[in-house]
């Protein structure tokens, strides 16, 4: 009788356990930026370049924002970065919320 016990209880906590990790929320998945949406920036840091590749001209921090004008090159975007950049240029796509 005590082993069944022990092993309900066992299982009740298990099934609690998973649970509980199930219900956590999932941490932010960055994807690529929508051509005429202003997208937020979810990585901590993002540079701003003249071209793709290009020479940096400043840098987005997470949380501020890019219109994604289009077009897209070699995995960057070109857009208007606002905020204290407040400039167009381009920055690496798949790097907004």
């Amino acid at each position: 009788m005590v082993t069944r016990r022990r092993a309900t209880a066992t299982a009740a906590l298990l099934a609690g356990v998973i649970a509980a990790t199930v219900a956590l929320p999932a941490p932010a998945q960055a994807a690529n930026g929508t051509i005429g949406q202003r997208e937020t920036v979810c990585a901590s840091d993002l540079f701003v370049r003249t071209q793709p590749v290009g020479a940096w001209m400043g840098t987005l921090y997470q949380g501020q924002t890019f219109l994604v004008e289009g077009p897209r090159s070699g995995g960057y975007v070109y857009g208007f970065a606002y905020g204290h950049i407040n400039r167009r240029g381009w920055v690496q796509d798949g790097w907004f919320c």
